[in-house]
C-alpha cells in the first residue's frame, strides 16, 4: 500500500502541472463511469422498500439493491445494512478484513500442533456428549484421511449439528476442515470450531483449498454466507464493472484491470494477485479524489471570487525591516510570496503554510496581517490553546504596535470589560488584528470587515470550526499553519482543499535539537546533567507523563511529580507548575515568570504542546516517552531550540520495542 501511494503522489506531481487541461482531458473518464463513490444515502431505497421494483433480468447495474443479489433478498439485505451495504458496489467494495491461507492441505499424520492447516478427509465417527451436570454439550466428529490419520472436530453447544454430520457420514461425504490443531493426551489430534465445507467437484470451493476472504461480520450472518453472496454478486455483477481510468494511466503505472482487481480483492488466485488487487483500488481511490479535488479547485477558481487585495511588496517588505531584528529566511520568503499572489489574484485564497517547530510560520502569518490590514481589512488569527492565543497576542502586539496596528485577544476566560472592548472594537472597525480561542466563532463576535481568517496548528480544529470562523465575514481569504508532519498534514490538505507552501530551513542562528532515548533506570543521570545546565543559565522543561481524558487527573499527576522534583531532586532551584486546571491568569503569571527566568524548571502536562517560546529554555525531559505519539512528541520537543543555545530533548522510557 505504501508503494501505492508513492506512485499516486508522483501522479498528482504529474496532474498539477496543467490542472485545467488535465480536467478536461480525462474527468469524463473517471467521473461519468464512477457510480458515486459513496451513493448518496437518500438516492438509495431502503432494503426493505415494498415499492422497489426488481429490474429485468438483462439489465445490470451496481447501483442495484443489494437485495437482488442471489442468496441476499429481503431479510439479508436489512442485515447487510448494518454493515452499510446496500447496493451492489457497496457490496464489491466491502474488502475483506483479513485472508487466511488455507491452501496447505495436509495429511492428518503431518500436522504439526499450533500450525494452521487445511485436512481433506471424510467422517468415521459422530456423537453428541454432555459436560459433568450438563451445562454444555460437546459434538465430537472424527475424521479419517486417506494417511490413516485421525483428528476430532470439536464443536460446542451446536447439539443440532450432530444430525447434519450424520447425514454427511452417511452419504460418505468427504470434507475440507481447516484450523490450528492441538493435541488431547486421550483422543489424538483436535480441531475446536474448525471452518469445514464438502469437498464438490463440481463447482469452486470458497472456504477451502484456496486464499479464503474474512470479512467483517454483524449479528445475522456468517462468513459461508457473505462469501456466496460476494462470488455471486461477482459472478453477475462484475461484467458491469467499467474501467474508470485512462489507458495510459493504467499501462503507465503497471495497474491490474478494474474487473481483475475486484474479483482478486475477494477471491484472490494468489497472494501475489491479491497485492496487485489492492494496489489498483488504493490508487484508484487516490486518484479520483484528486480528480474530484482538482475539479472542486477549478470551480473554485471559477466560482469563489475573492477580495482583491493590492500588495506592495517593496513597502511590505519595509514594514518587516522595521518591525524584525532578522533576515527571512528563503522558504519564509517563498510562503509570502504565495500568499501574496493568492491575495492579489481575486480569488479566495485557500493557503496552508507548513514548517518544522520553530521555523517562523508566525513571521508569515504577520506578513500576510499587513498585507490586510494595508488593504482596510481585519485579521482573525484562531488558536487551540489559551497560552498559544495569549503567546501570539504579546507577540503580534509587540511587533505590531510601532506600525500603529492593534492587536485584541479574545478567550474563553476575558473578563467582561475586556471582552466587550474588543467585541466594540471589531463591530467598529477600530480593532484591526483579533487573536483568540474558539471564542471567536461565538455568535456575539461581529467583524466589521473581516478580510482574511488565520487557523494556527489547524489540526486541533475540526472543519466546522474553520467554516464557522470563515463565515463570520464575506468570503474572506484562509491560511491556515501547522507543524505536525504528515501523514495527518497529507490526510488534511486532500481533504481540505489547501493550496501548500512548505518552510524547510530554520532561522539563521538556531541549532539543531539533539534528541536522546534513555531507560528509566538512567533518570538520575539525566537530571544530573539538566542540573550543570541549569547551573550555566539554561532552563528546563519536565513534561509529566500520564497521558489521561481527565484533565484532573493529570493535574494531579503533574502535582506530584512537581512536589518530587523540588523536594527530592532541585531542592536548590525554582520549580513551577503548569496544567490545565489552572485559571487562565495563574497559568499567565506562571508562563511570565519563566521566560522572565524566576522559574529554572516547568514541570507541566502536555499544555506546553503548543504556544510557548522561551529561548532560554534548552533542555526538554519527557518522562515515559512512549507513552505519547509521534506528533504529540514533535511538538512537544519543538519547545526547546528556540534561541543561540544547544537544546536537548530526553525521551524517557521503557517501551516494548526499539521503534
Amino acid at each position: 500500500m505504501f508503494e501505492s501511494t508513492l506512485t499516486t503522489i508522483k501522479v498528482v506531481v504529474t496532474m498539477r502541472v496543467n490542472r485545467s487541461a488535465f480536467i478536461s482531458r480525462f474527468l469524463c473518464l473517471t467521473i461519468s463511469n464512477m457510480p458515486s463513490q459513496l451513493p448518496p444515502d437518500k438516492k438509495r431505497s431502503s432494503p426493505t422498500n415494498p415499492s422497489s421494483t426488481r429490474r429485468s433480468p438483462f439489465e445490470r447495474s451496481l447501483l442495484d439493491e443489494v437485495q437482488f443479489v442471489k442468496g441476499v433478498g429481503a431479510g439479508y439485505a436489512v442485515i447487510l445494512d448494518k454493515l452499510g451495504i446496500r447496493t451492489v458496489y457497496d457490496l464489491l467494495r466491502y474488502s475483506p478484513r483479513a485472508y487466511e491461507d488455507r491452501t496447505r492441505l495436509k495429511s492428518i499424520r503431518e500436522l504439526v500442533p499450533g500450525e494452521p492447516a487445511t485436512v481433506l478427509a471424510h467422517i468415521v465417527d459422530v456423537e453428541n456428549s454432555a459436560t459433568s451436570r450438563k451445562r454444555m454439550i460437546i459434538t465430537r466428529v472424527v475424521l479419517k484421511d486417506d494417511s490413516g490419520g485421525h483428528i476430532s472436530m470439536i464443536f460446542f453447544q451446536q447439539p443440532s449439528l450432530e444430525k447434519r454430520f450424520q447425514v454427511l457420514k452417511a452419504r460418505g461425504v468427504r470434507l475440507f476442515a481447516y484450523g490450528t490443531p492441538k493435541i488431547n493426551m486421550f483422543d489424538g489430534f483436535e480441531l475446536e470450531n474448525p471452518a469445514y465445507e464438502e469437498l464438490d467437484e463440481e463447482r469452486d470451493l470458497l472456504s477451502s483449498n484456496r486464499i479464503v476472504p474474512v470479512y467483517g461480520l454483524t449479528d445475522g450472518i456468517v462468513q459461508q454466507r457473505l462469501r456466496q453472496i460476494m462470488d455471486n454478486a461477482l459472478n453477475f455483477f462484475l461484467s458491469s464493472v467499467d474501467e474508470n481510468l485512462p489507458d495510459q494511466i493504467v499501462a503507465g503505472n503497471k495497474l491490474m484491470d478494474r474487473r481483475d482487481a475486484y474479483r482478486n480483492i475477494h477471491f484472490p488466485a494468489d497472494f501475489a494477485s491479491l497485492n496487485l488487487a489492492r494496489r489498483r483500488l488504493v490508487f484508484e481511490e487516490f486518484f479520483l479524489q484528486q480528480i474530484v479535488l482538482a475539479r472542486r479547485r477549478v470551480n473554485r477558481g471559477i466560482d469563489r471570487q475573492g477580495k482583491v487585495f493590492i500588495v506592495d511588496r517593496d513597502r511590505l517588505q519595509g514594514d518587516l525591516k522595521q518591525i524584525l531584528p532578522f533576515s527571512l529566511t528563503q522558504g519564509q520568503q517563498v510562503a509570502i510570496s504565495d500568499i501574496a499572489e493568492d491575495l492579489a489574484s481575486g480569488k479566495v485564497m485557500n493557503r496552508m503554510v507548513q514548517g518544522d517547530v520553530g521555523s517562523g510560520k508566525t513571521i508569515v502569518a504577520l506578513a500576510a496581517i499587513l498585507m490586510a490590514v494595508e488593504n482596510g481589512y481585519q485579521t482573525a488569527l484562531m488558536a487551540p490553546t489559551e497560552i498559544l492565543a495569549e503567546q501570539h497576542s504579546l507577540s503580534l502586539s509587540r511587533l505590531l504596535s510601532p506600525l500603529g496596528i492593534h492587536v485584541g485577544l479574545l478567550k474563553g476566560s476575558s473578563r467582561q470589560k475586556a471582552r466587550v472592548s474588543v467585541l466594540e472594537g471589531l463591530a467598529g472597525g477600530e480593532l484591526q488584528v483579533v487573536v483568540g480561542t474558539h471564542a471567536l466563532i461565538q455568535d456575539t463576535v461581529q467583524f466589521c470587515n473581516l478580510g482574511l481568517v488565520i487557523v494556527d496548528e489547524q489540526h486541533r480544529f475540526g472543519v466546522l470550526q474553520r467554516q464557522a470562523l470563515h463565515k463570520k465575514g464575506v468570503s474572506p481569504h484562509i491560511l491556515v499553519m501547522t507543524a505536525t508532519p504528515i501523514p495527518r498534514t497529507l490526510t488534511m490538505t486532500l481533504y481540505g482543499d489547501l493550496d501548500t507552501s512548505l518552510i524547510k530551513e530554520l532561522p539563521p542562528g538556531r541549532k539543531p535539537i539533539k534528541t536522546h532515548w534513555k531507560r528509566g533506570a538512567e533518570v538520575q543521570a539525566v537530571y544530573r546533567s539538566a542540573a550543570s545546565l541549569i547551573e550555566q543559565g539554561r532552563q528546563v522543561y519536565i513534561v509529566c507523563s500520564l497521558v489521561e481524558e481527565s484533565e484532573k487527573l493529570e493535574a494531579k499527576a503533574a502535582t506530584q511529580l512537581a512536589e518530587h522534583i523540588q523536594t527530592e531532586v532541585f531542592p536548590n532551584h525554582r520549580v513551577g507548575l503548569l496544567h490545565g486546571q489552572l485559571s487562565s491568569d495563574l497559568k499567565t503569571e506562571v508562563m511570565k515568570q519563566f521566560a522572565a527566568g524566576v522559574i529554572d524548571i516547568l514541570v507541566s502536562t502536555t499544555v506546553i504542546e503548543v504556544g510557548i517560546d522561551v529561548a532560554n529554555a534548552t533542555v526538554m525531559i519527557i518522562e515515559d516517552a512512549d507513552r505519547f505519539g509521534l506528533a504529540q512528541l514533535h511538538q512537544l520537543r519543538g519547545r526547546v531550540g528556540r534561541g543561540e543555545h544547544s537544546s536537548y530533548c530526553i525521551l524517557l522510557g521503557d517501551p516494548k520495542s526499539e521503534e
